[in-house]
């Protein structure tokens, strides 16, 4: 053989090889990869072959599954009242993957999940078509449905917590949307997908988790329990070192209060009553910046938040002194979720042990039996006892006779605290209204709610944290204590 031909010969053998250790290398080596990927249209179709299993509230479904239309993928995903629960569950499409929820419990919800092996075995002998196990919530359905018809036709979000245990009651998000529109894989679903994302509104945002506010003057419950927790001030009913005016350190510009309040070295149970900006900007600059973070990482700030669903880190900035004293009474850089300033209110209304929030009660399998139960954990001591409980007289005082009167109920202890947080460059935008509280029976507090509403559409002066929000927050509350 000449020279030319033995050269095409060891290409074309070394191409042969190349190919045979190609194939090789695609059917053993990456074969169970290959065989799960989420590409792979097989296992596409498998996926939705059989019903997926369903997230339950008080008992009862609140998703189901339905035959699809023209279509290799069998079933897909439907909510009952969509949008009442699309804050809590997160979306599942066919052509659009999955959130929250029903992202993070794809595995028990598809059936595929480790926890479900011996079940899928025993299918395999008993020729039981596959299901998929359920999802268990904390949710209260009477508590989100206050919270969601609360809020209305506004912009805003309510969180609601049980001290006691940390389990998410309500957690809702306004505007929201029905994740049922785009559970398909059709043009249908794509552009009704599309529609949802250009929504200058944002209904698919969640604002209880993922939107991060300044917290107004419901951060001085924060400011407060720093100034006890590092000795500041003991006496809650003593006067503080407070002049007025008060000149913000390292500046000319006077620090402001609303209206003429009587602020001039007010207790902190009086100036938590009125909402002294004076009071607790001096505060948190006598503290200085260093201490006011200590306190607000113990309260769950500067890092993310898992629920199983993640919410964003709340930020107490680090910074120079007049932003800090801003900061102190939650404006300037100072930016928090809802689910956070629910978090502070149940640490002190639970004596100032703050726990890990959670809205996975159980996982069933597909035969109801439990595999899986959540215990309640610690999160950190935000504060100790005796601080906390003289927090709460301050925030019981807030709402029997200051500026959170609207969140009272009859017959239940009520503590709170109002805000209204600026918006925008130089407050140029309607300010957001805020309302923190919780409510305590004889058996302890059995729910701390945070409200904010973003009301787009109301006159600037009628927005404030007692008009706007505490009415919420009550309405919240008492479904969670009717409830009980």
């Amino acid at each position: 053989m000449n020279k030319p031909l033995r050269r095409i010969a060891t290409f074309c053998g070394i191409l042969v090889l190349a190919l045979l250790i190609r194939d090789n290398w695609l059917q053993y080596v990456r074969a169970d990869e290959l065989n799960s990927h989420k590409y792979n249209r097989r296992v596409q179709i498998e996926r939705y072959a059989h019903e997926r299993g369903d997230i339950i509230v008080d008992g009862k479904a609140i998703t189901g599954s339905v035959e699809t239309e023209d279509s290799d993928f069998k079933y897909k995903r439907v909510w009952k009242d969509g949008p009442l629960w699309a804050p809590v569950t997160g979306y599942s499409s066919q052509a659009f993957d999955s959130s929250q929820l029903e992202n993070l419990e794809d595995g028990i919800l598809t059936g595929n999940s480790d926890q479900l092996f011996f079940d899928r075995t025993l299918s395999m002998f008993t020729g039981k078509k596959k299901s998929g196990g359920n999802v268990v919530t904390t949710l209260n359905g009477a508590a989100q449905k206050a919270a969601f018809n609360g809020l209305g036709n506004k912009k805003g979000a309510v969180v609601a917590l049980d001290p006691q245990t940390g389990a998410v009651l309500a957690l809702a998000s306004t505007p929201s949307y029905d994740p049922s529109v785009f559970a398909g894989n059709s043009m249908k679903d794509s552009d009704a997908r599309q529609k949802l994302l250009k929504d200058e509104d944002k209904p698919m945002l969640n604002r209880a988790l993922r939107e991060t506010y300044p917290p107004g003057s419901t951060f001085k419950v924060v400011t407060a329990a720093a100034a006890l927790e590092n000795g500041l001030y003991d006496d809650i009913d003593g006067k503080t070192d407070s002049p007025l005016p008060w000149t913000l350190p390292q500046s000319t510009v006077q620090l402001k209060n609303q209206g003429d309040l009587p602020c001039e070295d007010a207790s902190l149970r009086e100036a938590l009553r009125v909402s002294c900006n004076t009071v607790f900007g001096k505060i948190s600059d006598d503290l200085g910046n260093k201490k006011m973070i200590e306190q607000t990482d113990k309260f769950g700030f500067n890092k993310e938040v898992f629920t199983p669903v993640r919410a964003d880190a709340s930020i107490y900035p680090e910074d120079n002194r007049p932003q800090n004293a801003m900061a102190g009474i939650g404006q300037a850089s100072n930016r928090t979720t809802p689910l956070q300033m629910a978090m502070v209110a149940a640490a002190i209304a639970n004596d100032g042990k703050l726990m890990q929030p959670y809205m996975v009660a159980k996982r069933q399998a597909p035969d109801l039996d439990d595999i899986y139960t959540h215990e309640p954990e610690v999160l950190s001591r935000a504060m100790s006892g005796e601080n906390a409980q003289k927090l709460q007289q301050m925030m019981e005082t807030v709402v029997n006779d200051g500026t959170g009167t609207r969140a009272q109920i009859p017959g239940v202890t009520v503590g709170g605290k109002t805000g209204t947080a600026q918006h925008g460059l130089n407050n140029s935008e309607k300010p957001y209204a805020w309302f923190i509280s919780y409510a305590k029976t004889d058996s302890g507090s059995p729910v701390a709610v945070a409200v904010v509403v973003e009301d787009g559409n109301a006159n600037r002066g009628d927005i404030s944290g007692g008009g706007l929000a505490a009415p919420i927050a009550k309405s919240v509350m008492k479904a969670v204590v009717d409830n009980k």
